[in-house]
C-alpha cells in the first residue's frame, strides 16, 4: 500500500514512512492510494474476533512494512482488559430501541482518543527502535488529543513530546491531566489563543522543512494517517456487535478526524447508511453540509462552549474528504486549501452537497448549550445513563436523523467527570470520579504560557532537544 498527499505530490510513500512524518511536504495530509474493500464474508469471518484481532485484520490491510507478527503482537499488546477496563475494549451499549452508545472512553485518559493514541505510541516507539532514531512529536489539542497524546508516549524510548493547547480554555480536569505529567519527555505549552491558533502553529512548524528535519519533527494529531486509521476499527466493532445489515454513525466533531475514520470504513465497504456529524455552537461542518459553503472563523468568532473539545473553526481532517469528493483531485484541493482559503477565508462547493449526502451518506446538525443540558438531563432520568458533553451533542444531533430499521450508532467521546461543571449544572451533582484520577486538580502543574507565536514554539523546542 502506498500514499499519497491530497496536495498532489508526485511521491508515494510506505506506512512507516508517513507515521514519522505527518505532513506531506507540500502542506497535504496522506490518504491511502486506494480503500481495500472488505465483503460481506469477510465481514462475518470478523464477527467473532477479539478487538485486538480486529484491529491487526484491518490494520494489515494498509501496511506492509512492518512484519504480519510483529503488528499483530503491536496490536495485542495495545488493547488489552488492563489498559481499556474491559474485555470488549469498545462495548456497544442501547439505549432506546434503535439507537445505541458506542463506549470508547475506557481508557487511561477516559476519552475516545486513546483508541488510536495507545497504538500510536507503540508504533513510535517499535519504529523508531527499528531504525535507531529518535522523534519530537509537537501536537495541537483543544482538551483530550494532548493528554492521550501524553499518557501514551510517556516513558516511550526516543519520543519527546510537545503539545500546545489554547491557554485557559480547556476544563479544569483537562488540564490537569495533562499539567500534571512529572515525564521529562513532556513539554507543554499554553498559547495564548483558540486552538485554531495552536493547529496553525503545528502546521507552520511541519511545513518548514528545514527545521523539521533537523529537530526531526512528528505529529500526533489526525493528520497523521495512523492515528486515522486506528479509529476506522472501533466502526468495524460498532457494526459488529449491532448484528444489524446496515447501521448509521453520529459522530461529535471538530476536526473531522473522527468521524473521517467512519468515511474511509464506509470506503471500505462497512454497510454504513449514514454518517451524522454533530458540532456545538462552532458549526463550521455543519454550515457547509447544509450550504456547501467551507467559512472558517477567526479567533474572535470561535465560541468558547462547554463542549471545549470541538471548539475549532479550521477542521484539518476536512481536507481528505474533499479531495475524495473531487474525485482526488490534488490541484484542485490545493487551491481550494491553500490560496482560496488564504484569500477569502471560505471556498464554496454547494454543487457538491448532494453527492456529499447521498453517494457520501453525510448529514449534519449543530447543538447548543441548552441543548446539552437537556440531553443530558433526559439520557440521565431516562436510562440511568450519565453522558458528557460532546456525547449530547452527538446523541441531539442522532435523534433528528432516525431512520425505520435502521440502528443509529452514537460514538462516545469522553467519560463525564472531564466536564463536572457542566453535569453539575445538569444533574445538581457531580460525575463519577475513578479513583487514580482524584484529586488530580490539585497537584503541581509544568507547564510553559506562549504567546500564538510559531517562532516562540520553534524556539522552545530548539532550546529542549539540545
Amino acid at each position: 500500500m502506498l500514499y499519497i498527499s491530497t496536495r498532489g505530490d508526485p511521491a508515494r510513500k510506505h506506512f512507516c514512512e508517513i507515521l514519522l512524518e505527518g505532513l506531506a511536504p507540500d502542506g497535504g495530509l496522506y490518504l491511502p492510494g486506494h480503500y481495500p474493500k472488505v465483503d460481506a464474508a469477510t465481514l462475518e469471518k470478523w464477527r467473532a474476533l477479539a478487538y485486538h484481532e480486529l484491529a491487526f485484520e484491518i490494520l494489515s490491510l494498509y501496511i506492509d512494512d512492518i512484519p504480519a507478527a510483529d503488528l499483530r503482537e503491536i496490536c495485542r499488546k495495545t488493547y488489552t482488559e488492563e489498559v481499556f477496563g474491559t474485555r470488549q475494549i469498545a462495548p456497544l451499549k442501547e439505549l432506546d430501541e434503535g439507537i445505541f452508545l458506542l463506549g470508547l472512553s475506557n481508557g487511561p485518559t477516559l476519552a475516545f482518543k486513546d483508541m488510536a493514541m495507545q497504538l500510536l505510541g507503540n508504533l513510535f516507539e517499535y519504529e523508531l527502535a527499528r531504525r535507531g532514531e529518535e522523534l519530537n512529536i509537537l501536537g495541537a489539542t483543544s482538551g483530550d488529543t494532548g493528554s492521550a497524546a501524553e499518557y501514551a508516549m510517556k516513558g516511550k524510548k526516543g519520543v519527546r513530546v510537545f503539545m500546545t493547547s489554547p491557554h485557559g480554555r480547556m476544563s479544569p480536569f483537562q488540564q490537569a491531566q495533562m499539567f500534571s505529567l512529572p515525564d521529562a519527555n513532556i513539554h507543554n505549552l499554553a498559547i495564548e489563543g483558540v486552538f485554531d491558533d495552536c493547529q496553525d502553529i503545528v502546521k507552520a512548524v511541519s511545513n518548514d522543512l528545514a527545521f523539521k528535519r533537523k529537530y526531526r519533527i512528528g505529529t500526533v494529531n489526525s493528520i497523521n494517517w495512523a492515528r486515522l486509521v486506528a479509529q476506522v476499527v472501533y466502526y468495524f466493532a460498532g457494526y459488529l456487535q449491532s448484528g444489524a445489515r446496515v447501521v448509521s454513525f453520529a459522530v461529535p466533531s471538530g476536526n473531522f478526524g473522527n468521524i473521517c475514520a467512519g468515511h474511509v470504513a464506509r470506503m471500505m465497504g462497512l454497510p454504513i447508511q449514514r454518517l451524522v456529524l454533530a458540532t456545538n455552537e462552532n458549526d463550521v461542518l455543519d454550515e457547509f453540509f447544509r450550504t456547501g459553503v467551507y467559512r472558517v472563523r477567526g479567533s474572535a468568532d470561535t465560541y468558547e462552549t462547554s463542549s471545549p473539545s470541538m471548539d475549532i473553526s479550521k477542521a484539518s481532517n476536512f481536507e481528505r474528504f474533499i479531495f475524495d469528493l473531487l474525485g482526488r483531485d490534488g490541484a484542485r484541493v490545493k487551491q481550494l486549501f491553500g490560496e482560496e482559503l488564504a484569500r477569502n477565508g471560505r471556498f464554496a462547493l454547494a454543487e457538491k452537497v448532494a453527492e456529499a449526502r447521498d453517494t457520501y451518506g453525510f448529514a449534519s446538525g449543530s447543538s447548543t448549550h441548552a441543548d446539552r443540558l437537556a440531553t443530558i438531563r433526559d439520557t440521565h432520568r431516562r436510562f440511568g445513563v450519565t453522558i458528557d458533553t460532546h456525547t449530547a451533542d452527538g446523541l441531539k444531533v442522532a435523534r433528528q436523523h432516525m431512520q425505520a430499521g435502521v440502528p443509529m450508532i452514537v460514538l462516545e467521546t469522553a467519560l463525564p467527570i472531564k466536564f463536572a461543571e457542566t453535569i453539575v449544572e445538569a444533574l445538581g451533582h457531580e460525575p463519577e470520579r475513578p479513583a487514580k484520577f482524584r484529586g488530580i486538580e490539585d497537584l503541581p502543574k509544568r507547564v510553559t504560557v506562549l504567546p500564538a507565536d510559531t517562532s516562540k514554539v520553534k524556539d522552545f523546542i530548539a532550546a529542549h532537544c539540545a
